[in-house]
């Protein structure tokens, strides 16, 4: 019998390459290179089969070829959560160490949770006899399983992980002003168009159509009075409505500094000894792919450190 410290060691081992060949950024890992485009193939694949199965000809002739894709793609993606949820506990960056708790709160975290709903469906036809197949198109929620194979979508997510108090505020004034404009329209409007604006519901929806610049022309003003608050909803929409956009621009010009200089930071370090190894190279390499640095800038920072 193998010793119980071995044992042991072989499970930390194995776990551990388990979580590096299902991490991401590591371009000089030929197994996770090759998981990685696995995922994203079959991820895109079943997106597609989702779109096209909503076409009744499509999914009449094909219905078995979908059908086979849905299971092959359940097993895939259930192995993949599973290999996730049991090699979490060597993620570095995050506390997952505890054997119980530690996996709760990775089963918590919103990718996991993306991972678990995209399979649910499925399983959950084995136990209710209610029609589910509503439920299908919920694995459309695997093309979310993408952004953690695209630098750019991890590079949103951070931004309106910093920027939400900002963009909550704007929102919560954006909604504020939505209320009275529907409120005032609904007064100088209801007696002259009851059927289009007999409530201040009814009327909330000529006035996002109007503070967003839509502007459908299903529903306009017919009173001097509304025709005013339609103006003057309609200068202030402009605005308010770009504010979100402008927190948002503005989050991504400082997320893209902010990784600019922790680059350099990596780059600083890796040059303490006056040259690049091997390891330091392919630490770099990594760092720059899971930063969403492009490859010619990464080139232009490693230059101006070299200087």
């Amino acid at each position: 019998m193998w010793p119980q410290n071995t044992g042991d060691e072989m499970t930390a081992f194995s776990r551990k390459r388990t979580f590096e060949v299902l991490d991401i950024g590591r371009p000089h890992d030929q197994a996770s290179r090759v998981a990685d485009v696995v995922l994203i193939g079959l991820i895109s694949i079943n997106v597609l089969a989702v779109i096209l199965e909503s076409i009744p000809e499509m999914a009449q002739r094909w219905h078995a070829e979908f059908y086979a894709l849905e299971i092959f793609s359940v097993v895939v993606f259930s192995v993949e959560y599973l290999a996730r949820l049991w090699s979490c506990a060597e993620d570095p960056e995050r506390d997952f160490s505890s054997p119980v708790l530690g996996r709760l709160r990775y089963m918590l975290t919103p990718m996991a949770l993306i991972d678990l709903i995209a399979i649910l469906p499925f399983y959950l036809g084995f136990f209710v006899t209610a029609d589910l197949r509503f439920m299908r198109v919920l694995r459309l929620l695997c093309i979310f399983k993408l952004t953690r194979y695209s630098s750019s979508m991890s590079l949103l997510l951070e931004v309106l992980k910093d920027e939400v108090k900002s963009i909550g505020a704007a929102l919560f004034v954006l909604m504020l002003l939505i209320v009275l404009a529907a409120s005032f329209t609904y007064l100088a409007e209801h007696q002259a168009q009851p059927q289009a604006f007999g409530s201040i519901p009814a009327a909330m929806w000529w006035t996002v159509i109007t503070m967003t610049t839509v502007g459908y022309g299903d529903v306009v003003p017919v009173t001097v009075l509304g025709k005013f608050f339609g103006a003057t909803i309609g200068i202030m929409g402009v605005g308010m409505v770009a504010l979100p956009a402008g927190l948002l621009a503005s989050g991504f010009s400082g997320a893209l500094r902010r990784r600019r200089i922790e680059y350099e930071e990596l780059v600083q370090d890796a040059l303490e000894d006056g040259q690049i190894e091997d390891h330091e190279e392919e630490a770099l390499e990594a760092s720059r792919a899971e930063l969403g640095i492009s490859a010619e800038e990464a080139e232009l920072i490693l230059g101006a450190g070299l200087r």
